[in-house]
């Protein structure tokens, strides 16, 4: 078990070594638990779709560690775009922390440090999306200064 009360998380570019454990720690809640699979071998799908944001220099998958284990994750996307006079965006997703690391401040520092990566690299604006069901996270993102300014609408295919 991570020692989620001592110094601040670092993150750190995920490695192929980490999936299993990225895996894990997104199914690790009633959502995630019910579309994930994180029993027995990687799927090759996680494989996939991991060396396919490897490979993108627009993408990235961050770990979150605390003392050598690692506590956290989130996925870290730059969109370039015309319109706001062509301002990049960074993109946050997968936020994942381990359970009893939860409302140690790890989430908080992840986040920080996303939002400095995304200044780092010219970004403009950043943004997230939750699903309306956590709402435990929804109120962790508003207290983080992030606004519902838009209404989100997904297609499944």
């Amino acid at each position: 078990m991570a020692d989620c009360a001592n110094a601040a998380p670092t993150l750190r570019p995920a490695s192929r070594s980490d999936l299993p454990a990225i895996v894990r720690l997104l199914s690790d809640d009633v959502l995630g638990g019910g579309r994930e699979r994180a029993q027995g071998a990687v799927d090759p799908r996680y494989e996939a779709a991991f060396e396919a944001i490897q490979s993108d220099p627009n993408q990235a998958f961050l770990v979150a560690e605390r003392d050598g284990q690692m506590v956290g994750c989130l996925q870290l996307s730059f969109i370039p775009g015309l319109s706001r006079l062509g301002a990049w965006r960074g993109q946050i997703e997968s936020v994942r922390v381990k359970q009893d690391c939860r409302g140690r401040g790890v989430g908080s520092e992840m986040i920080r440090l996303a939002i400095a990566e995304c200044r780092e690299r010219g970004c403009k604006l950043v943004q997230l999306t939750s699903d309306k069901q956590r709402t435990d996270a929804i109120r962790f993102y508003e207290r983080l200064g992030f606004e519902a300014s838009h209404e989100g609408m997904k297609l499944p295919l």
